[in-house]
């Protein structure tokens, strides 16, 4: 698997019901009209990129599931039904399944209780190599399950921190977004420490975030193909070291979108098809 070959297919879902924003942690509450119009916003900016984007219908029970990274993770074989952490996201999986069987994609696992494990958490390194982040999302029982399903796999685990606790997301890809086999935007202060090991070892480079901009989700990157990103408007010291780097950098506007629910364009979409 790949995680920054040019971007040829791609699921994202449709804005629904906004008024359950409290429940879903949400930081304030979304403008109805304007969530709706900076989706059609990020979708016409991955259309322009030359993605075929599949557009989900809107899960209104489920603020999140605009966010359609999460519940689901893509292998060489075909899609891995996951099961949230976040226990109001767990009605997105069978949504997901709807998407994907509409979408001709195939399904080869379906993780079970007690495991739990959220796409946000899963980096492929390269089509043998998958690191899942233990998190407060992500249990041992989840990263045992992916064991067993991708059996010729190395799935190599590592622990995230606690940062702000249980309550606020801390997605492993909330650190670290691949750009390049070569090259990954990500915030160092949070890493964990084998996660840049390993990086290291295969000679990638970094792209450091700065404090200011990290909260802002500077890290949370979109590879359209190798050096070419979507980001999220603003962090502009982030963006200047981007194409310092060599990056192509398109930006979409996304406070409502991805502000206020604290997710990113890797988060609000699920790749179906690269390279």
């Amino acid at each position: 698997m790949t995680m920054t070959a040019p971007l040829r297919r791609v699921l994202v879902r449709r804005p629904g019901e906004v008024g359950r924003w409290r429940e879903f942690g949400w930081r304030s509450a979304p403008d109805p009209a304007r969530i709706v119009e900076e989706h059609e916003g990020f979708v016409a900016a991955l259309e322009s990129a030359g993605v075929e984007v599949v557009v989900g219908a809107p899960l209104d029970s489920a603020l999140d599931a605009i966010y359609v990274h999460d519940p689901a993770a893509l292998t060489s074989g075909g899609a891995i039904l996951l099961r949230p952490g976040k226990e109001l996201r767990q009605v997105e999986v069978e949504a997901i399944e709807g998407d994907f069987a509409a979408a001709g994609v195939g399904v080869i696992a379906r993780l079970e209780a007690p495991a739990t494990a959220e796409g946000g958490d899963m980096l492929w390194l390269d089509d043998q190599t998958l690191v899942v982040g233990r998190g407060y999302r992500t249990n041992d029982a989840g990263i045992d399950a992916l064991r067993r399903a991708l059996p010729d796999v190395d799935v190599i685990a590592v622990d995230l921190p606690h940062y702000h606790g249980r309550d606020e997301v801390m997605h492993m890809l909330s650190l670290i977004s691949p750009l390049a086999d070569d090259l990954a935007v990500v915030y160092l202060p949070l890493m964990p420490v084998r996660l840049v090991e390993l990086l290291e070892a295969r000679g990638v480079g970094f792209v450091e975030v700065p404090d200011d901009e990290f909260e802002s989700m500077a890290c949370n990157v979109l590879a359209l193909g190798p050096r070419r990103a979507l980001t999220l408007e603003g962090n502009p010291e982030t963006r200047r070291r981007l194409e310092g780097a060599g990056v192509e950098v398109i930006v979409y506007s996304g406070e409502e979108l991805s502000r206020k629910g604290d997710g990113g364009p890797t988060c609000l979409t699920r790749p179906l098809a690269r390279g």
